[in-house]
């Protein structure tokens, strides 16, 4: 069977071609040199060549700050991209798997969401890859959409390497008041070869147990780090993040804590290679 993976050179995708791979599928790993997903004649030229069995569709604009200056460039690659996609899958009959976030959320709520869940962002980032969501439902009869949180992998920037960047600074000041699941690629990736042989539908994938960003940083760098707790209103930023945004996972992935520290100690180990 032949997997076309969208954003194969994003900190997703780097874990997950070789995880699809090892699953014993064909993998086609399209970056944006390849293609560019904000280009509807060069998705539709793309897909007609390799006509694969499923699309995974990680290429997205991830900047949630950034997102708010620069809308419309969120909006063309995580709505329009996605609807293009989604549309030559309608064509072709293709299944596509279309990965999301819980920023769809508002964080109204203080128990985990539920796929069945009302979305409802507070953030442009969010709204656009809700927009997405509603594309994909919109073209596409067989599809999965899985959302997911908090995610962080060796391929990409994330916060657990800006945390580690920042270890020496005499104050770190992190928020201590927005909760939610901390997710590794690796653990994602392995949730996403076995959700596609599930049927279709929304899912919930993300790391299992519960955090606040302050509590996330106290376990990468230590209990006696230099972490000060903060609320939300001290440390202004242009996107509002959701204050709870838990995902009631209907396809776990491990224990956050638990991944964590295997990440860290594959950090460590290619370190010293």
């Amino acid at each position: 069977m032949k997997i076309l993976v969208t954003g194969a050179n994003g900190m997703l995708g780097q874990d997950l071609c070789p995880a699809l791979e090892d699953a014993g599928y064909t993998v086609i790993g399209a970056s944006r040199e390849i293609l560019d997903i904000t280009d509807k004649d060069n998705v539709k030229q793309v897909i007609s060549d390799v006509l694969p069995n499923i699309i995974i569709h990680c290429a997205a604009y991830t900047n949630v700050e950034k997102a708010e200056s620069e809308q419309n460039k969120a909006m063309l690659t995580n709505a329009e991209g996605t609807k293009y996609i989604a549309e030559a899958c309608a064509e072709w009959d293709i299944p596509l798997v279309y990965i999301s976030t819980d920023y769809v959320f508002d964080g109204s709520k203080t128990t985990p969401y539920k796929v069945t869940d009302k979305p409802n962002p507070i953030n442009f980032y969010g709204m656009s890859k809700l927009r997405g969501e509603e594309f994909v439902k919109q073209y596409c009869s067989k599809y999965h959409i899985i959302r997911t949180s908090w995610l962080y992998g060796h391929h990409g920037k994330n916060f657990v390497e800006t945390m580690l960047a920042l270890k020496d600074k005499d104050e770190i000041r992190v928020v201590d008041d927005q909760i939610g699941s901390p997710t590794w690629t690796m653990d994602l990736s392995e949730a996403i070869v076995k959700i596609i042989k599930m049927p279709y539908g929304i899912y919930h994938a993300s790391g299992e147990g519960e955090t606040s960003w302050y509590g996330f940083a106290r376990e990468i760098l230590g209990a006696d780090s230099n972490l000060i707790p903060c609320r939300s209103e001290e440390y202004k930023t242009e996107a509002k993040r959701p204050a709870y945004s838990v995902l009631e996972n209907s396809f776990p992935c491990r224990n956050w804590k638990a991944a964590l520290k295997d990440y860290m100690a594959l950090r460590i180990e290619e370190e010293t290679v």
